[in-house]
């Protein structure tokens, strides 16, 4: 083989074995606690770590500060939220941001069409910050069990949701939420208040609406909350994994699925 042909074959191997890589989007996940400690928060961001290089799909940047949430020019190499394409939290409390972090935060998925993610306690987060609620669709208001539920999908064409049965049965810690609408979020999942005693006294809703899972649209960006994961196994079954390799495509971007408000379904 001349020297020519084989310097253009080994450019091509590397294109190809390359772009992979330069294909892949960037998560930027924020694991901060100014409140509860939560134990699974190293587990949690581990496997959403392990999904994005199976799947060949994102990087993850796993950070316990809020530093990288700012549009401004950061130095020593530090990247601003202008370079990820979606930031997952997994917090509580109010977290050290100013009031140009919180700006670069809303605007970074409402104006630029990024993704936003929550998981677990990233609503019992940022109580004193209205537009942080609006934005995740809500906030915690005690968990009343901790215990197998039972968990009905209510939306099995969703991305997400789809590879669920109509429901299923897992052992978490669940919440309920005040300022929470389905006029604002569209819910994929709910608790089924058949596997639970309402009776209990931190029980605060009288609409029996429990909602476990939701989407909504942000501006021009996309919000995937879902208030499973307290427990470190719950992040160890495939149908959890599964379901967070497509709610990060999804408000990433990489596909679609409607996120239009519903009103909650007849029992």
């Amino acid at each position: 083989m001349k020297k020519s042909a084989l310097i253009a074959a080994l450019v091509l191997i590397f294109a190809v074995t390359a772009s992979p890589q330069e294909k892949r989007k960037k998560l930027l996940a924020i694991g901060m606690s100014q409140g509860f400690q939560h134990d699974s928060i190293s587990h949690a961001f581990a496997t959403i770590e392990k999904i994005g290089q199976q799947s060949g799909l994102w990087d993850t940047y796993i950070r316990t500060d809020v530093q990288l949430l700012t549009k401004k020019k950061l130095g020593n190499n530090a990247k601003n939220i202008d370079y990820f394409d979606a930031v997952m939290f997994y917090t509580t409390g109010e977290l050290p941001m100013d009031d140009e972090q919180k700006a670069a935060l809303l605007s970074f998925v409402k104006d630029d069409g990024k993704g936003f993610l929550g998981t677990h306690s990233a609503t019992d987060t940022f109580y004193k910050w209205p537009e942080y609620g609006e934005m995740i669709g809500g906030w915690f208001n005690d968990h009343p069990w901790h215990q197998k539920v039972r968990v009905n999908v209510e939306d099995r064409d969703f991305p997400a949701t789809k590879h669920f049965p109509p429901s299923f049965e897992i052992t978490d810690e669940i919440y309920q939420f005040k300022n929470y609408s389905r006029d604002r979020v569209h819910v994929l999942m709910s608790l089924d208040t058949s596997s639970v005693d309402l009776t209990k006294k931190n029980v605060h809703r009288t609409d029996k609406d429990f909602a476990v899972t939701w989407v909504r649209n942000y501006g021009k960006g996309r919000v995937f909350y879902s208030s499973l994961g307290h427990e470190d196994q719950v992040w160890d079954r495939p149908d959890i994994q599964q379901m967070w390799l497509e709610a990060v495509k999804w408000a990433m971007g990489m596909t679609q699925g409607d996120a239009t408000p519903r009103p909650k379904p007849a029992d």
